[in-house]
């Protein structure tokens, strides 16, 4: 006879689970108490928020589902941001949530919320499970769901009373991880496709990859001469400085590479589901209809042809769809290996950074030294702003599991997401880039990460503004400002009233030094940097933008 927490423990365990994050509640100490004698280490965090963020980036970095457990009512409202995060960009994840005991229900008892209906549209699957026995079936299947097909994220209601019943219950077995692999007539039509191309070129997108399926999209890039796109924040996918990559397919996208995959005769699309933020607003490949050959492989058969009719749809993950096409041999001089080459000179002009602008910090200056400074498996991590343009444009991602940014566009998730990537690998530099209106959202993970001794850097770019939503406001509503002026407190007097180090930057020649003192404390850091609300884009001032200039 063994208690629901302990079955829920115990199922998890089963599945490999090494940790999870957590806000505790009284509504699952039966779960706390049964971790008390297990080997997952649990991260107790400061926001339900920063946790299921902090779930989703080893969910991201990994592709084994983040575990998240939190408290009910405004434990799983708070949660949500992450679900929706996870759900939009198809990452595994399982949100776990306190729920009312049974007794208690359609009353609306304290803190009840009804979670199918809440995360009803931005999760894969919601279920509460009313009987203890059923516990090994049910977190089993969430393992399955959340990593089959298009990954994504599960919500599992546990009402406090099931949690602490008794009962005798199978023992759990791990999930069974499903495949989906291209048929041979499927590559050989693939083959042919490109054989009678023009100008084809391949972007790389989604989830479901891993070390060895980037190695083996590089020999097809190789192999076939093609340019390769990376799909907006999925950049890690491509070696920046391989002479194949073509760059990043985003926002604010190098016009030379919009221009080509606009007029490419064979789009070849590899995982990704190419949205709004990828597509520019559907114009690069426009919907339903693509003016492009398209090839759309996905492990989702439910993505395919969803947003676009493609001329050939290959049901397959990433992973099992480029170890089976690195086997075939594209031409040894193909005419198009001419363009490939000029795209990636383009890229390498694009990616180059300022070296002047507005105010007493050039922001290019800095990201030149980071260049120099970071090693290839440094890990960034970062919310959404216009500060993320300078991460997005100017770093030359090198490796696999360097990159986590929310597609979703959600601010808040860089702080967590650094203490997720720093516990996960403790032995790699991890830098969170946030704006001083992102870090705010969940900075308070900063704490997270002095507790549990990851010494991660934020570079906090303090703009004292909401600096993206006052770029559209000024451009729409010149001089009209309401709502996007912040007053910040003194980010590093922050970081060391948490117990971290703290720097601040007010001219491009101090980061440097202010950089190296936080690497060397050894302890979480937050090196802030002031910079002056006109350098607003990497190209364009505010004022320019408001006088349309």
């Amino acid at each position: 006879m063994k208690t629901g927490g302990q079955l829920i423990v115990e199922a998890l365990e089963a599945n490999d689970t090494d940790r999870i994050f957590c806000v505790p509640g009284e509504s699952y100490l039966a779960v706390l108490d049964a971790l008390h004698d297990s080997p997952i280490r649990t991260i107790v965090c400061r926001q339900e928020g920063g946790a299921a963020m902090m779930a989703d980036c080893q969910g991201r970095l990994t592709g084994k589902p983040g575990i998240c457990f939190v408290t009910r009512g405004p434990g799983a409202t708070n949660a949500s941001a992450g679900i929706h995060i996870a759900m939009q960009d198809s990452v595994p994840l399982i949100l776990f949530i306190g729920q009312v005991a049974s007794h208690a229900k359609e009353r609306e008892a304290f803190q009840e919320v009804d979670y199918k209906r809440f995360f009803g549209d931005i999760a894969k699957w919601v279920v509460e499970i009313d009987d203890a026995s059923r516990i090994p079936e049910f977190v089993t299947r969430a393992f399955a769901v959340a990593t089959s097909g298009r990954p994504g994220p599960v919500v599992i209601s546990l009402p406090e009373d099931m949690l602490t019943s008794e009962v005798e219950a199978p023992t759990a077995l791990a999930h069974t991880p499903v495949e989906t692999s291209p048929g041979e007539a499927e590559l050989d039509r693939l083959e042919a496709l490109l054989n009678a191309a023009k100008r084809p070129i391949a972007i790389l997108g989604g989830t479901r990859w891993d070390f060895q399926a980037v190695q083996d999209v590089t020999r097809i890039a190789e192999a076939w001469s093609l340019p390769i796109g990376c799909s907006f924040r999925r950049q890690m996918l491509f070696d920046h400085l391989h002479p194949n990559y073509a760059g990043d397919v985003g926002i604010g996208i190098n016009p030379k590479l919009a221009a080509a995959i606009k007029q490419a005769d064979l789009v070849l699309l590899i995982g990704g589901r190419m949205g709004e933020m990828p597509s520019s607003d559907y114009t690069l490949l426009k919907s339903p209809y693509p003016d492009q050959t398209l090839v759309h492989v996905h492990a989702d058969a439910g993505e395919l042809g969803r947003v676009y009719r493609p001329t050939l749809a290959i049901n397959a993950s990433p992973a099992a769809f480029v170890r089976a096409f690195a086997r075939r041999r594209g031409p040894a001089a193909p005419g198009w290996a001419v363009e490939t080459a000029k795209l990636h000179a383009a890229y390498l002009e694009w990616s180059t950074p300022p070296q002047t602008g507005p105010g007493a910090v050039q922001m290019g200056l800095i990201m030149t030294y980071l260049e120099k400074a970071l090693p290839e498996d440094a890990i960034l991590t970062n919310g959404a702003g216009n500060y993320a343009t300078w991460v997005h444009r100017f770093h030359r991602f090198r490796r696999f599991a360097t990159q986590a940014a929310p597609t979703s566009g959600s601010m808040g998730y860089g702080t967590p997401a650094a203490v997720a990537a720093k516990a996960l690998y403790p032995d790699r530099e991890v830098i969170a880039f946030a704006g001083d209106g992102c870090f705010l959202m969940n900075g308070q993970e900063f704490a997270t990460a002095v507790q549990y001794d990851l010494p991660i850097i934020v570079v906090v770019v303090n703009n004292g503004i909401y600096g993206t939503i006052r770029m559209h406001q000024e451009r729409e509503y010149p001089s009209r400002v309401v709502a996007t002026d912040l007053k910040n407190p003194d980010f590093a007097t922050l970081a060391r009233a948490y117990g971290g180090h703290g720097e601040t930057v007010e001219k491009t020649e101090d980061f440097a030094p202010a950089f190296e003192r936080a690497r060397a404390s050894g302890k979480p850091a937050i090196v802030e940097i002031r910079l002056d609300p006109e350098a607003i884009t990497p190209t364009r001032t505010l004022t320019q933008i408001r006088d349309k200039s």
